[in-house]
């Protein structure tokens, strides 16, 4: 499974060599996506809560970096991250 606290990973960190140090947040573009799979499920309860939680973590200009800390939703990485928006 590839999401941690409900957001999406790109991958686990500790399966695959990146060739980078330590952890990595969540992927916001895939976390996006997943809201977009779970309305074209039938997911509309679910794809609704996680859609709002991510707007949650948008900076005050309404922004998103690459990656979210899921357990603080500090912005990680490039920001502004053009792929999210």
């Amino acid at each position: 499974e590839l999401t941690e606290e409900g957001l999406v990973l790109r991958y686990r960190v500790q399966e695959t060599d990146d060739g980078l140090s330590g952890e990595e947040g969540t992927f916001t573009i895939c976390s996006f996506w997943l809201v977009s799979a779970l309305v074209e499920i039938g997911e509309i309860h679910r794809a609704r809560h996680l859609c709002e939680r991510l707007l949650s973590f948008a900076s005050p200009l309404h922004l998103y970096a690459e990656e979210i800390e899921p357990s603080t939703g500090r912005h990680l990485g490039n920001f502004p991250q053009a792929f999210t928006h």
